[in-house]
């Protein structure tokens, strides 16, 4: 049976979700953005208004206010927008039930069926295409092909609202020409080391020599060039997108550089707040938490611990972050931002082999009392109750780690 994959990709999404909900500026260019006075002042999304000035993601608020005179900045609103995601999925569940997320704005769909062709996906294709826009308001960019790396590259040739199609047998024609950089989980450091080697386009990937690859780049260099020759067969996985959530993590660059290890545990008991929170809202537990630094110079640092328990208790994270701190990166301060990641993620609940020495009560306990705050933070606000650590430095307290940092879910695999 011949497969039918479909990649659909909500254009500009935040930017999009935010002109329809702000009609007064719909016609005007905009950007969602960070807080710059909080010094996470980037540019996150921006409509096609502002994409026609020049405006970039990741662009600083400032330059970005340079480039396109009377760009209208808003602040990221993530509960609108996974609304708006899950309003997506419900579209692409009428089609099938084997549909896959990929962040916010992405998913797969698995059309395949007996007798079901490539032409009858395209047609499949542009009627979500015209349902996305009828009935939410906002434009999908759609893909088409037999698997779902060259799906995902379909649905990024061709934007705003369009659809297209990588055919099975006229792929090389179709994509082989573009950049290598365009292939999913080709990153920048990836790329960097493919220019090295004059591997410049998908179809120099295709064609490379093997052992080049591996030497390279390991087995993710043969990965690659399966990838670029149309060899994926991985499947469609029905994962909700709390399933499809690999890590949840979050960063702070604060109002002024952290000088000492008092400030550092201060920012991660914050940091901690915002990941054990969202651990619990989807009901996830984590077994590998990773910590990271980046220096006044801009040159950043990563370690992480494997635990002998799953958890997503606040203390519990605090505790590893700041031992791996303590252990790793005093020696850096003064820092410019900090981040916590917690990965190897599990559904709460799971079966776990219970450590015969640890306290599991006294691990209840404290699970009990951040599930009874998060109660409180969600009627009242994330700031009505805060560590005693926090309010040591006035700076730091204003920060609501939660709502204003929040980190979008990343996919299992990047690249």
């Amino acid at each position: 049976m011949a497969r039918v994959i479909l990649h659909s990709d909500a254009n500009s999404f935040y930017a999009s979700v935010e002109c329809l909900h702000r009609p007064d500026v719909r016609d005007h260019p905009l950007s969602v953005c960070g807080d710059p006075e909080m010094r996470h002042g980037i540019v996150l999304a921006s409509n096609q208004q502002a994409k026609r000035w020049g405006v970039k993601t990741g662009m600083a608020v400032w330059q970005a206010k340079q480039t396109c005179p009377g760009l209208v900045v808003v602040p990221p609103d993530y509960s609108l927008y996974k609304h708006f995601s899950h309003m997506l999925r419900d579209i692409y569940e009428c089609y099938s039930d084997r549909v896959e997320s990929f962040g916010l704005d992405e998913c797969w769909v698995d059309l395949s069926n007996p007798g079901f062709t490539i032409e009858d996906g395209e047609q499949k294709a542009h009627e979500i295409r015209l349902r996305v826009k009828n009935e939410l308001g906002i434009t999908v960019s759609v893909g088409v092909s037999d698997n779902k790396i060259f799906a995902k590259l379909g649905s990024d040739l061709k934007k705003p609202d369009a659809v297209s199609v990588v055919p099975p047998d006229r792929f090389r024609e179709t994509i082989w020409h573009l950049p290598a950089s365009d292939l999913l989980y080709v990153g920048p450091k990836t790329t960097k080391k493919l220019r090295d080697c004059n591997i410049l386009t998908i179809g120099d990937l295709a064609k490379a020599p093997s052992d080049l690859l591996k030497y390279k780049l390991g087995k993710n260099g043969l990965m690659l060039q399966a990838y670029a020759n149309g060899w994926d067969r991985s499947p469609v996985r029905p994962t909700t997108l709390e399933e499809a959530i690999g890590s949840v993590g979050n960063s702070i660059t604060p109002p002024h550089d952290i000088r000492s290890l008092e400030d550092a545990r201060c920012i991660y008991f914050l940091l901690a707040e915002s990941v054990g929170a969202r651990l619990r809202e989807s009901n996830l537990q984590s077994k590998c938490v990773s910590i990271s630094v980046r220096t006044t110079d801009l040159i950043s640092y990563s370690c992480q611990r494997t635990l002998s328990s799953p958890t997503n208790i606040t203390g519990e994270i605090a505790s590893i972050a700041c031992q791996l701190f303590s252990e790793r990166y005093v020696r850096f301060l003064p820092l410019r931002s900090v981040g916590v990641s917690c990965s190897a993620l599990s559904m709460e609940g799971a079966p776990v082999q219970l450590d015969l020495f640890g306290n599991q009560l006294h691990r209840e306990k404290m699970h009990q009392l951040d599930c009874a705050l998060d109660g409180i933070r969600r009627r009242f606000g994330n700031q009505v109750i805060v560590r005693g650590i926090v309010l040591a430095e006035p700076a730091f307290a204003q920060i609501d780690p939660k709502d204003d940092h929040t980190i979008h879910p990343q996919p299992f695999f990047t690249g």
